[in-house]
């Protein structure tokens, strides 16, 4: 029961710190994100919401100054990937950005090998990711409901694996690469339509700064 009880306050404050900011730009909630939240919040917070991009990108919140500045070199390059590649879903949140493939862009059905036009759209992604060296990326495996949840645990991993593969072998390095794969468990939409199932067989890229992006904000924030 207590732990039920802090999960819904941590949750609480997690959503008034949204609304609270709901005036600020983008920059400035990175900044205002890791005052209130740092790690172990956004942790609950990805678990109790089902967002895992969410909780994955709060949990690397800095905050503070050189949050906003990371902030802002996250919102040049939000906007550098929605112009480059204008089938992925692009949002900025606190400090991080996250990238969203639905598999009818990467993959078949029940499928995990790359189609043609999956490595069309990752080439375009590469060139952004490229340009942007300092930072890590986290690839994440989601499923439809059919099937059993252990299968589609396996195929989110294989998912996730094959478009980090095909990152490597395109030049990001692979200390910058982390893969999961939630299978089932994290729907973004509604399983019982096709068109939601469609929807949560995704891969989503969750970008954060680096060490070396934070130690340099560090110095910038610190030098104005």
């Amino acid at each position: 029961m207590k732990k039920l009880q802090m999960s819904m306050i941590v949750v609480a404050c997690a959503a008034m710190l949204f609304s609270g900011c709901a005036s600020l730009n983008k920059t400035q909630k990175g900044g205002a994100v890791g005052v209130v939240a740092g790690g172990a919040m956004g942790a609950v917070i990805g678990k109790a919401t089902g967002n895992t991009a969410l909780g994955a990108i709060i949990g690397a919140t800095v905050g503070g100054a050189t949050g906003a500045v990371i902030g802002n070199k996250m919102d040049k390059q939000a906007k550098e990937i929605e112009k480059t590649v204008p089938d992925a879903k692009v949002e900025r949140v606190g400090e991080g950005i996250v990238v969203e493939f639905s598999s009818a862009v990467l993959f078949g059905f029940d499928k995990s090998s790359l189609s043609t036009e999956a490595k069309a759209n990752l080439d375009k992604l590469v060139i952004v990711l490229n340009s942007y060296p300092d930072t890590d990326i986290q690839v994440q495996g989601h499923t439809d409901s059919k099937g059993s949840e252990a299968y589609n645990k396996k195929l989110s991993v294989r998912r996730a694996s094959a478009v980090s593969d095909y990152l490597r072998n395109s030049g990001i390095a692979t200390s910058r690469i982390a893969i999961i794969g939630y299978g089932e468990t994290v729907p973004k939409y509604n399983n019982n339509t096709d068109d939601g199932q469609i929807q949560n067989r995704r891969v989503e890229f969750l970008i954060t700064a680096n060490e070396k992006m934070k130690a340099e904000a560090e110095k910038e924030a610190a030098a104005k």
